[in-house]
C-alpha cells in the first residue's frame, strides 16, 4: 500500500490479538505513535523493534500532526496505534481531517475492539435468537458530550444488548438510566476490565448488583459494561438457539434432514 500513515487498531490488549496486517505495519514502520496509557507497550516493543516510539498520552493534536509531517518529509513510514479498533471511540476523525488539509494520503486498518474480547472471556454470544438480535455500543455522558437522543434512559427502552463503553467510573449513573429503560434490577449484567490482558477481570452479576460489586473490585476505568438478557441465557438453560444447523432447517447450502 502506497499511504506512508497508517492508523492501525492495536486490538483490546494482548500482544497476539492485532491482525497480521497491523503487526506486519508495526515492523516495518520507521516512526509509531501510540496511546501509551492504554496500548500495551510490549506489543510496540514486540513488533516495532527499530521504529522511533513516540508515546501520545502527553501530546496535542497539533504534537501528533507535526512528528506524522516531519516522518513523512523524510520519506518514513508511520504507525499511528490506537487501542482496541480506531473507529469506536478512537478519537481519529481530528487527526484524518488533519491530513487530509495537509494532504496527506493514509490508511485506517482495523482491530479487535474490546467489546468482542469482553465476550470472548464471558463465553457469551452478544445476539441470541428471540432475546436480542441488536448490540448497542454506546457511553454514557461525562466529560464528553453525548446527543440528547442518545442518552443512556432513552436507547435503553430498546431493551437490546448494551455494551457500554468509557462509564464504569459512573456506574451508578449507568444503573439509574439504564433502569428508566426496558431493564430492571433482575437484568443480567457484567463488568470485563482490562479485557484479555493478563490481569483481566470479570465480573457477573444482577443489574441490582452491578455498583456495589464494581466499587468492590476497585474498578473505576479500562473496563466495558455489558447488559442484557442474552448474559441468562445459558444459566437459565434458555432454548435461545440460531436455525443455522438445526436439522429442520432447510437453506441453499443444506436441505432438511427429514430422517
Amino acid at each position: 500500500m502506497s499511504a506512508k500513515i497508517s492508523f492501525v487498531g492495536a486490538g483490546p490488549g494482548a500482544a497476539d490479538l492485532i491482525t497480521v496486517r497491523g503487526a506486519r505495519l508495526l515492523r516495518h514502520a520507521d516512526v509509531v505513535i501510540f496511546a501509551g496509557s492504554l496500548v500495551d507497550r510490549r506489543l510496540v516493543h514486540q513488533y516495532a523493534t527499530h521504529a522511533d516510539i513516540y508515546d501520545s498520552a502527553g501530546m496535542t493534536l497539533t504534537e501528533v500532526i507535526t512528528v506524522m509531517m516531519d516522518a513523512v518529509e523524510a520519506g518514513q513510514c508511520v504507525v499511528r496505534l490506537h487501542t482496541g479498533d480506531p473507529s469506536i471511540y478512537g478519537a481519529i476523525q481530528e487527526q484524518m481531517d488533519a491530513l487530509d488539509n495537509l494532504e496527506i494520503d493514509y490508511q485506517v486498518v482495523p482491530g479487535v475492539t474490546s467489546a468482542f474480547a469482553a465476550a470472548a472471556a464471558l463465553k457469551q454470544e452478544l445476539t441470541l435468537p428471540e432475546l436480542s438480535q441488536t448490540v448497542i455500543f454506546t457511553r454514557v455522558e461525562g466529560r464528553t458530550p453525548v446527543p440528547e437522543r442518545e442518552q443512556l434512559a432513552n436507547i435503553a427502552q430498546l431493551g437490546a444488548t448494551m455494551v457500554i463503553y468509557l462509564s464504569v467510573g459512573m456506574v451508578e449513573k449507568v444503573v439509574d438510566q439504564l433502569l428508566q429503560g426496558a431493564y430492571t434490577t433482575a437484568t443480567p449484567a457484567a463488568v470485563v476490565c482490562r479485557a484479555s490482558w493478563d490481569d483481566e477481570q470479570i465480573i457477573q452479576c444482577s443489574l441490582a448488583e452491578l455498583a456495589d460489586n464494581v466499587h468492590e473490585a476497585g474498578i473505576d476505568r479500562q473496563a466495558l459494561i455489558i447488559v442484557g438478557d442474552v448474559l441468562a441465557a445459558r444459566q437459565e438453560g434458555l432454548k435461545a438457539r440460531s436455525l443455522l444447523y438445526d436439522k429442520e432447517f432447510s437453506h441453499g447450502f443444506r436441505e432438511r434432514c427429514l430422517a
